[in-house]
């Protein structure tokens, strides 16, 4: 897969086949648009090319609105599209300027006169264009004018794997890991840098790597105890125009992950801490991708830290049993 930062740095193709959109969480909903989009780029001898934004558009349309939590950060989504076989992944800045084109503006300059769209393939929700005026309607009234193909994948074909972004969002919201990456067909990823933390974990037992997330705006599981495979690297995963190329990591490692405001210890903040089992090395200043793979429990108060150390032991055991089971 090739990545673009901007539409500057696409030189046009004779037959792109193009989508649109955030595709937050690249969900078994949006595989089901890809999987068309590459289907269509076989049958026609065409590429494939999925055009998306950042910053997210609520963040500039809504610069107020700070509710918005997104599924993957930008490395996470860039690295899943690759996974799913596109040719050309277009990441083009969302601006205001941008946002006021009107439908035609968008389809003559964007998609076809800069990317060289001969067809396109869309959810049944799509809107484009200042104030989301433009629709499939509109694509379709301007396909014979432009010569591009319009393909919608139809609302039933979407609801019937029964997903959304908005309904992964509310389970990791509630802890409820299974049904999230059931519907996002692999396990959630929270990625961050390890700080330094205050070593508490380290005076009862279980040395903790605090994590700094790297998008402000990801969404965060719910408070508690999480089964997690992690993958450790040694700097910042970073999007570069060019061939894209998977960071390999140094290690892949099972853990446990604690998202909390610490209640025990009287802490306010929320930490994000993961105790990786049977690991020595030091990970202050490594990159962790953390995947979640189980809840274990909801985060609790205890009486004094015997207390907390005994739960975590506990815990330990439970996340050991599950890698355990599902060793296979």
């Amino acid at each position: 897969m090739k990545i673009y930062r901007s539409l500057d740095e696409f030189e046009r193709l004779p037959n792109a086949v193009v989508t649109i959109g955030t595709f937050d969480g690249v969900h078994v909903g949006h595989q089901r648009i890809l999987s068309k989009l590459i289907e269509t780029a076989r049958h026609t001898g065409g590429e494939t090319v999925l055009l998306t934004f950042f910053p997210h558009p609520r963040l500039i349309i809504n610069p107020d609105d700070d509710s918005l939590r997104l599924i993957n950060d930008i490395e996470e989504k860039t690295h899943r599209l690759a996974l799913a076989g596109i040719d050309h992944l277009i990441i083009t800045p969302f601006t205001r300027d941008f946002s006021i084109q009107t439908p035609e503006e968008y389809i003559s300059n964007v998609l076809v006169n800069k990317i060289g769209c001969k067809s396109i393939i869309i959810g049944y929700d799509h809107h484009f264009g200042k104030d989301r005026a433009g629709n499939i309607q509109e694509l379709m009234k301007y396909s014979s004018i432009f010569d591009f193909q319009v393909s919608e994948i139809p609302k039933q074909d979407i609801d019937d794997v029964g997903v959304s972004s908005t309904r992964i969002r509310e389970s990791l919201i509630k802890g409820d890991i299974a049904t999230a990456n059931k519907y996002l067909d692999y396990p959630f990823e929270l990625t961050g840098t390890v700080v330094k933390g205050d070593q508490i974990g380290r005076t009862i037992g279980f040395p903790t790597a605090n994590l700094n997330v790297h998008e402000s705006h990801k969404l965060i599981p719910a408070y508690g105890i999480y089964a997690v495979e992690v993958e450790i690297y040694p700097r910042v995963p970073s999007i570069e125009s060019g061939p894209y190329i998977s960071p390999q990591p140094e290690r892949i490692a099972k853990g446990m992950c604690y998202i909390g405001t610490r209640p025990t210890i009287d802490d306010m903040s929320r930490k994000i801490e993961v105790n990786l089992l049977d690991f020595k090395d030091d990970l202050y200043k490594k990159t962790l991708r953390v995947r979640f793979v189980h809840f274990i429990r909801h985060d609790q108060w205890f009486e004094s830290l015997e207390e907390l150390q005994t739960q975590i032991q506990h815990d330990e055991e439970s996340v050991r049993s599950y890698f355990e089971e599902h060793s296979n």
